[in-house]
């Protein structure tokens, strides 16, 4: 979820206006489409926001509703959500558990032009574990 909040698929989604409201100002009437950006960088929300910290997610009711948006949210939300947390979790289990990772570089840097990436690529060094290692 952490990975997730920080380096979204998407940045941004777009509602339909559901009752006309006011914005600074400014009159939204219902039925315009309106695009929003996440929150996910939010201090009020996520203390530290720039800081990779899975802590975030422990206490998920302490997080207002669709303030995390890693996979859309109400009727638009992805199908495939479940399926990809569980994929996931299953994937980085038998990573984690059968192969010794090192990282090379210590200093990395990223950019997000649109989508995040790594601006010098990702180094690591990936080894088996020996069978009578693996937990």
């Amino acid at each position: 979820m952490e990975s997730l909040r920080m380096n979204p698929p998407a940045f941004c989604s777009f509602r339909k206006v559901l009752k006309d409201f006011n914005y600074e100002g400014y009159l939204i009437p219902k039925g315009w489409q309106v695009m929003w950006c996440m929150t996910h960088m939010d201090d009020s929300i996520f203390p530290y926001p720039s800081d990779f910290d899975p802590k975030h997610f422990e206490r998920q009711s302490s997080i207002p509703p669709y303030s995390f948006m890693g996979f859309g949210g109400g009727p638009p939300i992805c199908p495939g959500y479940e399926f990809a947390r569980l994929e996931t979790l299953i994937t980085v289990h038998y990573l984690v558990n059968r192969f010794t990772w090192k990282l090379c570089c210590p200093e990395i840097s990223f950019s997000r032009d649109p989508m995040p990436s790594f601006k010098d690529g990702l180094e690591i060094e990936i080894e088996p574990k020996i069978l009578g290692e693996i937990i």
